[in-house]
């Protein structure tokens, strides 16, 4: 298990130096600077950087406005303490993830997780990156590399999320990179400000890592050729929003969306929760968008965070009946579209393949938490009626969409229920477990580990990615892991993971979806 005192020892601000650089595999020369690594200390063929900068800050008048690339550089950067995440809100409403599964959030260093206030472990100099590497990765290695994008409701989370990071699947494969990221998120990233030209800054966060990646992976050993993108719920819509913004240079040999797509939820636009932020903060512009965006750049961060966040902790704690506000993505036409059905029927989209995946109590997680009867206070239908909107139904239809033009996608359904991770009987496999799957951090649990089939689940998962991520055309059917026909009349096939005593099996998508299409009832524990 990752504890808390670890990654308080970790969690400094990386240091910066101009000394030259001593000759080391845990040093890497890059054109954006030197950067100073480290062996990690549980898993001692993994080499760790755990923050490199890919964007300048954007604080200041550089706040709400697209990310600028870090300059060419021959300076020296310590690599070896997780940066801050980028502002976000610790919300003070009881969720199953705040009172249950921590190991799922990032590391705010506040005093505990709903403490209703801005993360005091953050900052607007936050776009960084971590990148593990095998240790003996050579600029010739030439590895396939794995680019996440956290969920998180494009609200929270960022880089040191206990149940995302990757060393265990480093050490055990010795043959892939991974690297994770921070990006803007909330009002700081989706501002939706009547000012502003760009209002997708978060995705476009997401896009200038993976420019630095493309450039600069190869000298900690990766393929420029073989980077799949790959997003979890949150993080999944944005590799899928790449896939239509970006079509015609997705940079990505291949896409994997983990519960989400780009269809799973209309984006909204209403420059009026920025106003309304504004004038509550004393820029009351709201006749003139310039003034409001300039007076707005010059507030403390964390007077905007804490307004935000408190405002709609209220509405839920204090005043149902008080209006929302939100900030999220927002469809521009540009980076963000509102029909992505149009998008495949003319061809802007990426001619790359593509995972879609789903767990099988989706919902669990989702639904307001039981505060008052937590072990037994759930809505199973509510549940399931989450997991098919999000992820199981849309994802069917992206999977038709793409069939209909010869794209080959591939899908699975995780089903593991284990006692180390669901602490709660009706969990099941609940948004975001199998992340902990993927990412071999299955250990970070509160009960007994490990069953031995979750092991070998975990490690049969992390073979199939890897298997897509060497090479997403033909890999997974060495595996016998195909492209999904939604026009066979079983619905076509999609793997399952640890269900049934099996670490994966085939079903049908007949099994799986039939609910989407009014064939068959949901069955959410399998």
């Amino acid at each position: 298990m990752v504890h808390i005192r670890s990654l308080l020892a970790l969690a400094a601000l990386e240091a910066f130096s101009t000394a030259a650089p001593t000759s080391s595999p845990t040093v890497v020369r890059a054109s954006t600077g030197y950067y100073q690594g480290q062996i990690d200390a549980n898993f001692t063929n993994v080499r760790e950087f755990l923050s490199v900068p890919f964007g300048q800050t954007t604080a200041g008048s550089n706040r709400w406005m697209p990310p600028k690339a870090v300059p060419m550089s021959s300076n020296t950067f310590n690599a070896t303490a997780y940066p801050p995440a980028c502002p976000q809100y610790v919300s003070a409403i009881p969720t199953i993830w705040n009172q249950q599964i921590p190991q799922y959030l990032q590391y705010w260093g506040n005093a505990n997780n709903s403490a209703g206030e801005s993360a005091v472990f953050a900052s607007e100099d936050c776009l960084k990156l971590a990148i593990w590497t095998p240790a003996n990765a050579t600029a010739g290695s030439n590895l396939p590399v794995a680019l996440f994008w956290t969920g998180g409701g494009f609200q929270t989370n960022g880089i040191l999320v206990p149940g995302q990071l990757p060393q265990r699947w480093v050490s055990l494969s010795q043959s892939h990179i991974v690297v994770t990221i921070n990006y803007r998120m909330n009002i700081m990233g989706f501002p939706n400000a009547a000012g502003l030209y760009d209002q997708n800054l978060g995705l476009l966060d997401q896009r200038l890592s993976l420019e630095w990646v493309r450039d600069n992976i190869p000298y900690f050993g990766g393929d420029a050729s073989k980077i799949m993108i790959w997003g979890q719920s949150a993080g999944a819509a944005s590799v899928d929003y790449h896939n239509y913004a970006f079509w015609d240079d997705p940079i990505a040999h291949g896409i994997f969306a983990e519960s989400g797509n780009a269809i799973m939820g209309s984006p909204w636009r209403d420059n009026s929760n920025f106003t309304f932020v504004a004038q509550n903060l004393g820029c009351n512009y709201s006749n003139n968008a310039s003034q409001e965006l300039a007076c707005m750049q010059q507030v403390d961060y964390n007077k905007i965070i804490n307004f935000m966040g408190q405002y709609q902790d209220n509405s839920t704690l204090v005043n149902p009946k008080q209006p929302s506000i939100t900030f999220s993505t927002v469809a521009d036409e540009r980076v963000v579209f509102h029909n992505n059905t149009v998008r495949y029927e003319e061809g802007f989209v990426s001619k790359i393949p593509i995972i879609y995946s789903s767990v099988a109590n989706e919902g669990g997680s989702l639904q307001p938490y039981p505060v008052n009867n937590p072990y037994n206070g759930t809505n199973q239908s509510l549940a399931n009626s989450i997991t098919e909107s999000l992820s199981l139904c849309t994802g069917a239809t992206s999977t038709q969409l793409r069939h209909s033009i010869g794209l080959p996608t591939f899908r699975y359904q995780y089903a593991g229920n284990w006692s180390n991770q669901d602490p709660l009987p009706w969990m099941g496999a609940f948004h975001s477990s199998d992340l902990v799957m993927l990412f071999g951090a299955y250990t970070d649990g509160e009960g007994p580990c490990c069953e031995p089939l979750e092991a070998e689940t975990s490690k049969t998962m992390g073979e199939y990615i890897l298997a897509f991520m060497r090479d997403p055309w033909n890999g997974p059917q060495t595996k016998g892991w195909y492209p999904m026909d939604p026009t066979a009349d079983n619905g076509g096939t999609m793997l399952r993971f640890g269900a049934d005593g099996k670490a994966v099996q085939n079903v049908t998508g007949y099994e799986v979806e039939g609910v989407c299409f009014g064939t068959n009832t949901y069955n959410p524990f399998p």
